[in-house]
């Protein structure tokens, strides 16, 4: 197939926009796509600084890349979650995905990145401390996310970023969607959004430019573009429902293409059009007594309640 600006050799199809693109116009349409996002939304400016969560995967190294050719003020954040170090394997998932993310910041002179250590800085690993509130019971995805939350917006409020970007794709939106309305959780129906305000409690403005654009583009770009990202997924997330979704939604794509374009970005027009306005009350939010990060939670909060008293690593820990 040629490329649809060239003739060249495409090394992308997208089917649901009818369109065929070679090695060199690729990334340019891509990148053009993820900046019409930023202003169709009000996502941020040239003078914002923004904080980008990266995991070492090809979404979020595709999302920092992009922004710093923008010229945006983007700086990184790496949250070292102890996967596979629990073990002493020095290799583990956590260990590689670093060492993605330090070699991406290495390409780029002068650019910024943070690391928070969940061992070194709390004395436990995602799967320690998942494995000693939970019992060992189910994986520990609920309990990572309320880790990651409260890590990436402590590390937004206290390096004065004003926005806080992650690299959720459309498949990644469109399957929450999908899940969300399958069990009609209308709170969560009403919070999805490609942008999520900052409020006066303390949470920073939340963004997520790659949600009008396929996995599989950001996948493209990524390979297009030479970044090198962690191909393996988190060993726990195996199994889980949102994969399902996404196999379902894959299945109706290959049907009829752009079907989970049109799922959103209907979605999206909906909102609003104020079809899915939260008619629960507000929750008053108050600063934890620990950390001061703002919670409903009488006391301390819920990150906050899940460590137990502060014990010395171990000097011999990898």
């Amino acid at each position: 197939m040629k490329c649809r600006k060239c003739s060249r050799q495409a090394v992308i199809n997208m089917r649901q926009h009818k369109l065929a693109l070679c090695e060199a116009h690729y990334p340019e349409w891509f990148v053009l796509q993820v900046q019409r996002a930023i202003e169709k939304y009000h996502m941020f400016g040239p003078h914002d600084r923004v904080l980008v969560a990266v995991s070492g995967g090809k979404d979020s190294l595709t999302l920092w890349d992009v922004l710093l050719r923008l010229g945006y003020q983007a700086e990184g954040l790496y949250i070292d979650l102890g996967i596979g170090r629990e073990d002493g394997e020095p290799g583990g998932y956590s260990t590689l995905s670093r060492e993605k993310v330090e070699r991406f910041a290495a390409q780029w002179p002068g650019v910024r990145f943070t690391v928070v250590d969940l061992w070194a800085e709390y004395g436990e690993t995602l799967p320690e401390i998942a494995g000693r509130v939970q019992r060992g019971r189910g994986k520990p995805c609920s309990v990572c996310g309320l880790i990651k939350r409260h890590v990436m917006n402590r590390i937004a409020r206290e390096g004065h970023y004003t926005v806080l970007a992650t690299g959720h794709n459309l498949d990644d939106e469109a399957a929450t969607l999908f899940g969300n309305l399958l069990h009609w959780q209308t709170g969560y129906i009403a919070r999805q959004a490609p942008v999520l305000p900052a409020s006066e409690d303390g949470f920073v403005r939340k963004v997520k430019p790659l949600c009008r654009l396929y996995e599989r583009e950001t996948a493209a770009y990524a390979l297009v573009s030479g970044i090198d990202y962690i191909y393996d997924e988190c060993p726990y997330a195996v199994g889980a429902t949102s994969l399902h979704h996404k196999e379902l939604l894959n299945r109706l794509e290959e049907e009829s293409p752009g079907a989970k374009l049109q799922f959103y970005l209907g979605f999206l027009r909906a909102r609003e059009a104020g079809f899915f306005c939260e008619q629960s009350e507000m929750v008053a939010l108050h600063p934890c007594t620990n950390c001061g990060q703002p919670t409903s939670a009488p006391g301390l909060c819920a990150f906050c309640r899940l460590w137990k008293p502060k014990q010395e690593p171990a000097d011999d820990r990898p």
